[in-house]
């Protein structure tokens, strides 16, 4: 088997070496390290290839703490030190920055991080009755595969929730439309834990008397969805807590449903809103601009400041949700939250919003270029750019740099989700 060192990792978190000009992805390998490797995919320029044996090891690797990674496709890089993790990320970062828009930042923020286990406040988990399984799985997918992942516990779940795994298994087992509930969202708040089970067909009597029974034993709150998003209902108790989450720092509290979008991360979306308003520096009276606003994180601090805000989203019940964490907070006199489609935005819808003093904009994977292209002569003087992924940042922020004349001030990486190659940023750009 061919021998490589390591190089770099990639997007994806794998290992890169060279053999005769071609580029090897080796799954699993860290930089500095030797290993051996067999190619499993082959291409013209690349192969992409699985770690058979390593014979230099880095010292940035590390013992994984979950017995299941390397199966579960829900971890990526819990062989590599966390502090180690986040150095990769800014690398990718710059790099995306640099090769996809060619703009690099004048200032590299320091990153924002925080616990690196039992932070996903927020997943999806498929469900699957597999008799020769023990009945039922509930986990993520394996690597590169539709398979349930036969998992016992989950380190990234906060630890009530992964306790809970073995004993939803046994409860689902048991429903009579077991091979009926294809997932289940998890949606820990501060106040409940929500399971919201997406089911095919109705419940039978003795299945909602054992889901009454589980809620009441582990303190949880059931939701049922039967079709779409907007047929999601409260199943058990009823009334049922608070399903909110709390940002301190600014006196707020968001109430949010299982389906709706929110960052995974609590600690760390405290820091990231920490940092987003410091770059904003919003002052009493200013009109900002929050793009792509969800239900609010952004919006409403910003509007605890003293500004008057504008949010913007595409989806209307977010948009409704909005609406009412600012009744609820005290803040309609600062806010005001719209529905538009700004994946479709154009010079002229974007001026029909008003002068903007500042602008925030928080985009999902595909970015914002229909929007930054559409920002006329007169418009905001700074720009917080919160990212999900580095390419379409890089993209977006060379057209501010070239075509808007913005200063890109800095960007730094967000730890949003440790153990995985997920990398979210936040960028600073000020008109010249």
């Amino acid at each position: 088997m061919p021998i490589g060192v390591i190089e770099s990792l990639d997007h994806e978190a794998r290992g890169i070496t060279r053999l005769d000009g071609k580029t090897i992805f080796v799954e699993g390998a860290l930089p500095g390290e030797t290993v051996e490797y067999a190619s499993f995919r082959k291409k013209p320029s690349f192969e992409i290839a699985q770690l058979v044996k390593v014979i230099s090891s880095s010292a940035q690797r590390v013992a994984p703490r979950c017995p299941h990674f390397g199966v579960c496709g829900g971890c990526a890089m819990q062989h590599m030190d966390p502090l180690a993790q986040v150095g990769v990320k800014q690398r990718v970062l710059e790099d995306s920055l640099w090769h996809i828009g060619r703009v690099r930042p004048e200032h590299v923020l320091p990153p924002i991080q925080g616990v690196s286990w039992g932070y996903r406040h927020r997943a999806r988990l498929s469900v699957r009755k597999v008799p020769k399984k023990n009945g039922m799985l509930i986990g993520f997918h394996e690597r590169k595969s539709n398979y349930v992942a036969d998992i016992q516990q989950c380190e990234v779940l906060p630890p009530h929730v992964s306790r809970l795994l073995m004993p939803l298994r046994e409860l689902f087992s048991a429903l009579t439309i077991a091979d009926r509930l294809p997932h289940i969202e998890i949606a820990v708040g501060e106040r409940c834990t929500a399971f919201l089970l997406r089911i095919l067909e109705p419940l039978k009597t003795v299945d909602e008397k054992r889901l009454r029974e589980f809620a009441e034993q582990h303190q949880i709150v059931f939701y049922l969805q039967p079709k779409g998003p907007d047929s999601v209902t409260l199943f058990y108790p009823r009334p049922a807590p608070r399903l909110s989450y709390t940002l301190p720092e600014f006196d707020l509290e968001l109430d949010f449903r299982p389906t709706d979008f929110t960052q995974v991360n609590h600690e760390v979306n405290r820091v990231m809103v920490r940092r987003a308003l410091r770059l904003l520096d919003p002052k009493p009276d200013e009109r900002i601009a929050d793009m792509f606003c969800g239900l609010g994180n952004f919006t409403l601090p910003i509007a605890r400041s003293g500004a008057y805000v504008v949010g913007i989203e595409g989806s209307e019940a977010l948009v409704r949700r909005g609406r009412e964490s600012a009744a609820v907070n005290g803040l309609n006199d600062r806010v005001l939250f719209d529905t538009a489609n700004l994946f479709e935005s154009s010079e002229d819808s974007i001026a029909a919003l008003g002068h903007f003093d500042k602008m925030l904009i928080d985009p999902p994977r595909d970015g914002a270029v229909a929007l930054v292209r559409s920002l006329g002569k007169n418009g905001p003087k700074r720009i917080v750019y919160v990212s999900c992924n580095p390419a379409t940042l890089a993209r977006d922020a060379a057209i501010l740099v070239t075509e808007k004349r913005y200063r890109f001030v800095a960007a730094g990486v967000v730890n949003m989700f440790p153990h995985t190659a997920h990398v979210e940023s936040i960028a600073l750009f000020e008109k010249e």
